[in-house]
This record gives C-alpha cells, sequence and structure tokens, in this order.
C-alpha cells in the first residue's frame, strides 16, 4: 500500500471539491443578483460567509480524516517515521559494532 499516493490523492479530492463548491457557490450568487433577489454586495458576503464557514468545516474534517489515517495505518502496523528513523539509528549503531568486531579479528 503506497500510503504517500493515497493521501496525495485524498488531498487532490479536497482540493477539487472545494473549487467545485466555490465555483456552484459563485454562480448562485449571481444567479440570485440576476433574478433581483439580492444585490451584488449581498452576494459577496453571501459567497465570503459561505466559504469562511466552509473552510472551517473542511478544516475539522481535514483534521478527522487525518485521525482515522493514522488509526488505520496504526492498526495495520505501518511505523510511524520516527519509529523508522529509530530503528535505522540501532541499525546504524549496530553495524559500526560489527565492523569494530570484525576489525579486532582481523587483526
Amino acid at each position: 500500500m503506497d500510503t504517500s499516493n493515497f493521501l496525495r490523492q485524498l488531498l487532490m479530492i479536497g482540493i477539487g471539491t472545494t473549487s467545485l463548491v466555490a465555483e456552484r457557490v459563485r454562480q448562485i450568487s449571481e444567479e440570485w443578483v440576476r433574478d433581483g433577489r439580492i444585490n451584488s454586495e449581498q452576494a459577496k458576503g453571501f459567497v465570503d460567509d459561505f466559504m469562511a464557514q466552509f473552510n472551517v468545516d473542511q478544516k475539522t474534517l481535514e483534521e478527522q480524516m487525518q485521525r482515522q489515517v493514522r488509526n488505520i495505518l496504526q492498526d495495520l502496523g505501518v511505523p510511524r517515521q520516527t519509529e523508522m528513523d529509530e530503528l535505522r539509528g540501532r541499525l546504524d549503531r549496530l553495524e559500526r559494532q560489527l565492523r569494530e568486531l570484525e576489525n579486532k579479528l582481523w587483526r
């Protein structure tokens, strides 16, 4: 499972969704202005308010998704980056110790 590709796809879906929602909200506000339901200042305020609320909701959704992805990866036994770094450090130390022992044996 390529988690970085999966996360990248999720990010792109989120960006695409945001763009579609923003465009649709602008279209609706323009229709309302043309129909005389609201004036252009009200339309701008409506779009700004809606997008601000949408961005807050989307941020909360992204945080929840990140938490869920972390939990899924943990359940699958995928180590975190800090754990991988720690294991690499331990492996480097063991390799160094092995080389030192081999050098002692050959002297």
